[in-house]
């Protein structure tokens, strides 16, 4: 019987901190501010909420991208967007698809207000993102950019931005690469800010093999401690916005809260007063969001 009555006890305690908190409701009012930064004619927050773990694209494996995927339902995607408002990060960064404008719809009709910077994936046509999504800036997807660098087809890369320039709105150029921004540098291309990941994690299997010696699996999503420098350098180097993305490496530095402070500091420490920091959040098991916020604060020395 006193077997039975644990036994009862800790699957009462571990449905209990599994547990699907309430939904925010209606409330968009936001609670604390952030540091903010100048971008085209809005004060934007210095971090940005990503958009990856909303629809499973956890950049670590398939089993965490089913889980990302079944617990993000339109409601809690609605929820998290509010609650980053509440807690003052004003900026979204928003990959354009079918459910993601159905969720941004659901967002705004609950009062929700985020100034998009968007990406679309599938390459549809620009004026389309712009009139679907209101967004105020787009970029081209990294991974295709990078696509495109390293089949030397950097002209289409070029195209798009004009394109996107007619829209009437901010142009940006997405990559995991630092290289590529030196190119946009170097070739004087009409464009506002770049979407900078933090680690290169599109080199080709024969680059890891020259680097490495070695194949690392996946080949897809390899993190290398040598990689933050070298983008953070191309990030101060040039004068345009920089987003700094992925500097938790998708996930595998969240070992201890000191370790998540230690890569939040980095990142702050090492680009401009102007860039910002986009931070994918999956509020399943703890408030990432508040954490977060708490941290950016501390970090810079903000009181809101």
């Amino acid at each position: 019987m006193s077997s039975r009555r644990t036994f009862l006890k800790s699957s009462a305690g571990l449905a209990a901190s599994l547990a699907v908190r309430p939904l925010a409701g209606t409330q968009t009012g936001p609670v604390a501010s952030l540091p903010t930064v100048r971008f085209g004619d809005a004060e934007i927050s210095r971090m940005v909420m990503g958009c990856n773990q909303f629809y499973g694209y956890s950049h670590f494996n398939g089993l965490l991208d089913q889980l990302m995927r079944d617990w993000n339902t339109p409601d809690r995607i609605c929820e998290t967007l509010l609650q980053c408002q509440q807690n003052g990060i004003n900026a979204y960064q928003y990959a354009h698809r079918d459910k993601p404008v159905k969720d941004m719809e659901n967002f705004r009709s609950k009062g929700g207000k985020m100034h998009l910077i968007a990406t679309d994936p599938t390459l549809g046509p620009v004026e389309d993102v712009v009139r679907r999504t209101n967004a105020m800036a787009l970029y081209l997807h990294g991974e295709r950019t990078d696509v495109l660098f390293r089949e030397g087809k950097m002209d289409e890369a070029l195209e798009y931005t004009k394109r996107v320039r007619q829209a009437g709105i901010r142009v940006g150029i997405g990559t995991h690469k630092p290289e590529v921004v030196e190119y946009v540098e170097e070739h004087g291309w009409d464009v506002d800010f770049y979407m900078l990941c933090v680690y290169n994690r599109t080199r080709t299997p024969e680059e890891y093999r020259k680097m490495l010696g070695v194949l690392p699996l996946p080949a897809s999503d390899v993190y290398l401690e040598t990689d933050p420098p070298r983008a953070y350098a191309v990030a101060r180097k040039t004068s345009k916005t920089c987003f700094l993305f992925k500097i938790l490496a998708a996930g595998r530095v969240v070992r201890s809260p000191e370790e998540v402070d230690n890569a939040f500091k980095l990142a702050f420490d090492s680009i401009k007063p102007q860039d910002c920091v986009v931070v994918g959040m999956f509020p399943r098991f703890k408030d990432e969001i508040k954490e977060n916020c708490d941290r950016v604060r501390r970090i810079l020395n903000y009181k809101s």
